[in-house]
């Protein structure tokens, strides 16, 4: 068969997404932080932005259109005001050398105002705590140097990350030498810095209470997996100790902390801030976006004066101020849009959640992307873009947006319930049980038949881990006498 080259048409049809379809995209998803930030990005790459001031955005009505009354047409007696004249004879250098005070000497100047980094408390990091206590112990310079070392190799939670021969070939110590200096990082505070596994971090502490040749050491010692796994009854047949005593023993290692470095975290808490809030007023609800701290945008009237009235520029010059116009324009558009769809998915979740809002979550319906689509007439993947990182502040708390959406379980008789709803009533059955006796996976299978809930125990087994609650024999509590340890 020969070949040859041949000219042919075809008509196909495919999508396109140009640079503005993709950033209205792409502002859909964005949370109210990053919002922010590319609001200021945009402000700082684009000239023809500007923010409207507060005052350029209050009514007409409500300012002051600057006509003042002549006086006397008001027939208001006008207030007598009485005009005290300060004593030209008085000496006031020496008024303030007599009454010499802190005050009278303070010069509000800026350069005498310490920078507010000097005047905040912060908290030392967890190395840092160690490393202060490193230098002012009495240690030689050789143990100081492995000590740094130690140091820089612990984790988050207090851990040592690498091991002894490591850090004997970093430093160039011998491993002994690196283990008498460890032994002593680990009685630093918080004590059991620097193990090198649970079981030592235990251990250590225990040592430090005195606990030494103890039933509270030997558990920690030999029977970790029991431990684990609340075995007491095995630890007291290998023990060939009294239960009681055990408990009493399982108590103090419950003191203990198994991660110390958590105590000098340096991660802040991160406070959300709704995107919108709803309301109840009467017997309905009122929506209200948040825009507390978003600038409103507009175009700079200068840039599109140069345009209407046909200065002479360049043609580069004219090019360019187009196309950031254009650019403004369209970014403007779609942070409104933004909104808009916000508010409208927002709304009509509302109207599908209106029971959850009124008595709480056990009346939570079971809601997917489509449901929301259908209502307001968008595609489901604008409905999840939208809903993204989202928060709204309800009569019943905090929520992040996708949480309306659930899977369903069916009743045995009657509507579906939403999934959350179903793990909200077994934490409840978890709450309420015997701890002496705690309820199996296949008990609460049963009891949430009785209750009208067709749900199986693979799926509660799911939720249950999902919402960190652990299994019926780690839940398992033994009551006892607690005896003072010595």
């Amino acid at each position: 068969m020969a070949l040859e080259l041949r000219q042919s048409l075809g008509l196909a049809q495919q999508l396109v997404m140009t640079p503005q379809l993709q950033q209205a995209i792409k502002l859909l998803q964005l949370s109210r932080l990053e919002l922010l930030e590319t609001i200021s990005q945009e402000m700082q790459e684009n000239p023809v932005l500007e923010e409207i001031s507060p005052e350029e955005s209050e009514p007409d009505d409500e300012k002051n259109d600057g006509k003042e009354e002549p006086p006397g047409e008001t027939g208001e007696i006008p207030e007598v005001t009485v005009e005290e004249r300060v004593r030209d004879d008085v000496d006031w250098e020496a008024y303030i050398t007599e009454y010499n005070t802190g005050w009278a000497e303070t010069h509000y100047e800026e350069r005498d105002i310490p920078s507010f980094e000097n005047i905040t408390d912060t908290k030392p990091s967890f190395s840092e705590h160690l490393t202060w206590q490193l230098n002012m112990s009495s240690l030689d310079a050789d143990q100081k140097k492995i000590g740094i070392h130690i140091i820089g190799n612990l984790n988050e939670d207090g851990y040592l990350d690498i091991s002894l021969e490591e850090l004997s070939k970093a430093t160039g110590y011998s491993v002994d030498k690196v283990m008498d200096t460890l032994r002593l990082i680990q009685n630093f505070d918080p004590v059991g810095t620097a193990a090198r596994d649970i079981q030592e971090c235990l251990l250590i502490q225990a040592r430090f209470h005195k606990l030494e040749g103890t039933i509270v050491e030997n558990i920690i010692l030999h029977h970790m997996k029991d431990l684990e796994n609340r075995n007491y009854d095995r630890i007291a047949s290998a023990l060939s100790c009294p239960l009681q005593d055990v408990l009493s023993a399982v108590s103090v290692i419950q003191t203990l902390d198994p991660r110390p470095g958590r105590l000098y975290s340096t991660e802040e808490t991160i406070y959300i801030t709704p995107d919108i809030y709803v309301f109840k007023v009467g017997d309905d609800y009122e929506i209200v976006q948040n825009e507390d701290g978003l600038p409103k945008l507009r175009i700079n009237g200068y840039y599109r004066q140069i345009l209407q009235d046909k200065i002479p520029i360049s043609e580069n010059t004219k090019a360019y101020i187009q196309e950031k116009m254009r650019s403004a324009a369209w970014l403007i558009k779609s942070i409104h849009q933004r909104q808009r769809t916000l508010y409208r998915v927002t709304q009509s979740i509302v109207r599908f959640q209106k029971e959850f809002l009124d008595k709480g979550i056990a009346y939570l319906k079971p809601l997917v992307l489509r449901n929301v689509a259908e209502d307001i007439e968008m595609h489901e993947s604008t409905v999840s873009r939208v809903t993204t990182n989202k928060y709204v502040y309800t009569p019943q708390g905090l929520f992040e947006l996708k949480f309306f959406f659930n899977s369903s379980i069916s009743r045995i008789d009657g509507e579906a319930l939403a999934s959350e709803s179903v793990k909200e009533q077994i934490r409840k059955l978890i709450k309420n049980e015997d701890k002496t006796r705690p309820y199996s996976d296949k008990e609460i299978e049963k009891i949430m038949k009785g209750l009208n809930i067709s749900v199986a125990r693979r799926t509660i087994a799911k939720y249950r881990e999902s919402m960190g609650i652990l299994p019926s024999r780690k839940r398992r509590e033994i009551p006892f006498k607690q005896r003072p340890w010595p």
